[in-house]
């Protein structure tokens, strides 16, 4: 790529895949190449500089990046195409074989991408799992996210994620503030809380997370804080208190069960059990009746037998929570399930998503038809087409509002009835 001087005026196209975390990454390498003169590819262009921040969650999650890789060299030819993300770093050496990859940086390299492309070096085998990477940006969103953890020491048994990320580390509150002040210099109105293991933050800074959201809590400019997933163990009583007495958390939670079997979430190595599980899901309805509870459920995992599936599906259907985020178990290499015995088969695994998609699609319904005729505050995001907004309310119902109006706006709408493809509500002034 040559010298500093060598990005200026450059092309980049960016493609994203998995967490939530990975866009705010991707959205941080993307200002950090504007800064070096980079512009983001418009389309019909050629891009000069391919970015793919890759997931590794499942296998699928693997072919679908190998799909990315191939179709972006494809798209753009002659492209210095650069692999991030847990998928480079677990298969660092698959990815590299793939034809018209230039550079595969692990996930603690993410942070040096602009440096790489200066210089063009060649990457170390090795990569440091000890520091955090900061990452606090928007991207095309209208929502900041604001990375403030990585890394998980749990190691559940079907996980590669530890393995991908490293070890629990975060960023300390005093910079944490600092880039959420920034995020509303800019015009932020809205920042998610993102990080692998957010619950476990201060491990390396001997800071707790619920003093994070205290401190968060009272940056100026920002009306709205999302905390994007954390275990039910690391959600204490003392979390939730204050977060429903807040000034800008929103009664929203994305909490992982991972399975309703207390014999599959101990084949799991989970940190909790349904008893657990089900009083924190009662406690935040107790403390704030109008949140939107998200749930994270693995079908299909090594030991998760007929009986003990029916056990979960039953356990999941009493749970007064909004949704599902429904995965179907895959096999990682080097992972302690592999162990396990007792293998579900494909067809079985697609049969159980199936039954728990269902399951997720009533109680988002009846969640979503709970608030008909209430009016609550929407941020509104971007106009396609002008006029036509889609946005969320306070508690995380998708809504879509004809009227006037801007981006990054907070309006008091009533929820009128449905959209006409049934995928969120209708909103009026």
């Amino acid at each position: 790529m040559g010298q500093e001087s060598s990005l200026q005026g450059k092309r980049a196209a960016y493609f994203t895949l998995g967490c939530k975390l990975n866009f705010a990454e991707t959205a941080t390498i993307e200002r950090q190449l504007s800064e070096a003169g980079v512009r983001k590819v418009r389309k019909g262009e050629v891009a000069d500089i391919c970015i793919v921040n890759t997931c590794s969650v499942t296998e699928v999650a693997d072919h679908k990046c190998r799909q990315a890789i191939h179709k972006l060299v494809r798209l753009h030819p002659g492209a210095f195409v650069v692999v991030t993300g847990c998928y480079a770093q677990l298969k660092r050496e698959e990815v590299r074989a793939i034809p018209g990859v230039s550079l595969v940086l692990g996930q603690n390299e993410k942070g040096q991408v602009v440096d790489y492309l200066k210089q063009s070096v060649s990457v170390p085998a090795g990569t440091d799992s000890d520091c955090f990477v900061p990452s606090c940006s928007c991207g095309d969103r209208t929502r900041y996210f604001l990375k403030v953890q990585d890394g998980c020491n749990y190691f559940c048994t079907y996980c590669t994620i530890p393995f991908a990320r490293g070890r629990s580390r975060n960023g300390t509150i005093a910079s944490l503030v600092a880039q959420a002040r920034q995020a509303a210099a800019e015009g932020g109105k809205e920042i998610v809380i993102t990080g692998v293991n957010i619950g476990d933050f201060g491990r390396t800074t001997g800071e707790s997370f619920l003093d994070l959201l205290r401190a968060l809590d009272e940056v100026e400019g920002i009306e709205r804080y999302r905390i994007s997933s954390i275990e039910p163990n690391l959600l204490t009583d003392e979390i939730l208190e204050f977060c429903a007495g807040s000034r800008a958390f929103m009664p929203h939670f994305h909490i992982p069960l991972q399975s309703g079997s207390d014999e599959v979430l101990r084949l799991m190595h989970r940190r909790y059990d349904t008893t657990l599980f089900y009083n924190k899901v009662s406690r935040v309805r107790e403390l704030m009746p109008d949140a939107f509870i998200g749930v994270d459920v693995i079908v299909g995992t090594r030991g998760e037998t007929a009986a003990l599936f029916d056990e979960a599906e039953r356990f999941i259907e009493s749970l007064p929570v909004s949704q599902l985020h429904v995965f179907s178990y895959s096999e990682r290499p080097g992972t302690a399930a592999l162990r396990i015995p007792h293998v579900v088969h494909p067809e079985e695994k697609h049969e159980r998503s199936q039954r728990l998609l269902a399951v997720s699609d009533r109680k988002l319904r009846a969640f979503y038809n709970h608030f008909l005729s209430s009016t609550r505050p929407v941020l509104l995001e971007h106009s396609r087409p002008p006029g036509l907004y889609n946005g969320f309310t306070d508690n995380y119902i998708k809504v879509e509002y004809r009227g006037e109006g801007c981006d990054n706006e907070i309006l008091s709408l009533r929820l009128d009835g449905w959209n006409e493809d049934k995928t969120a509500l209708r909103a009026i002034t």
